[in-house]
């Protein structure tokens, strides 16, 4: 059975954003069995035992079969290679799939990351009042370039993929603005997204676990 990874406890805002949700939805979604494995923020981060599992302290991380996996798009697309809910069969919907995947974390997830970070722990410094406009223009384009992408499909290619669930749950990072009513058909995309029962069960078991330790 495959063991995830996960921190014990993160603050209240953090506890839906946490990266294990990504691979908590796609093991959900893949109707694959799995147990959790939770370690303490701080000095157990370091631990030797868990630098072995996550080179960089992070989480989350997953042991499977003697095999030991990083970075939640690796563990995603794992996941998926044994899912065609979430990685179809052919060559071609394949790539693609894996495509939106990398566009997510490299082309979309690089554009809200920053912005996050300044409204939420860097509001009052004195240089974000100068930078913040920049990183929302560039953030702004990012999401218009999306929406054209998306068009008038319920998904990013002709069904759901896992390309969808990494894209929704960066976009769901934009969760405490209001920044997705100027993309309509963005914030209708998330929300078919998050209404799949697969994200509702991942969701509930994320919080339940923050909330268990808290």
């Amino acid at each position: 059975m495959i063991t995830l990874t996960t921190y014990e406890w993160v603050p209240d805002f953090a506890a839906p954003l946490m990266r294990a949700l990504r691979v908590r939805w796609a093991l959900e979604e893949a109707g694959l069995p799995y147990e959790v494995r939770t370690i303490a923020l701080g000095p157990e981060q370091s631990s030797a035992e868990h630098l072995a599992r996550q080179p960089f302290g992070q989480a989350p991380a997953i042991e499977d079969d003697g095999l030991t996996l990083f970075e939640s798009g690796a563990i995603a697309l794992y996941v998926a290679e044994r899912s065609e809910t979430l990685l179809p069969s052919d060559p071609a919907g394949r790539a693609r799939a894996i495509g939106w995947v990398f566009a997510a974390l490299n082309s979309v997830e690089i554009a809200v990351q920053p912005l996050a970070e300044i409204d939420l722990f860097h509001a009052e410094a004195d240089w974000a009042a100068a930078r913040r406009p920049q990183v929302e223009a560039f953030l702004r384009r990012r999401l218009g370039q999306l929406q054209t992408a998306l068009g008038e499909r319920p998904y990013l290619e002709d069904r759901f993929t896992v390309g969808d669930l990494m894209m929704a749950d960066v976009l769901r990072i934009l969760g405490y603005t209001d920044m997705l009513a100027d993309f309509p058909k963005l914030a209708a995309y998330l929300r078919r997204c998050e209404a799949r029962p697969a994200f509702q069960r991942a969701l509930a078991a994320q919080l339940d676990g923050f909330k268990a330790a808290a």
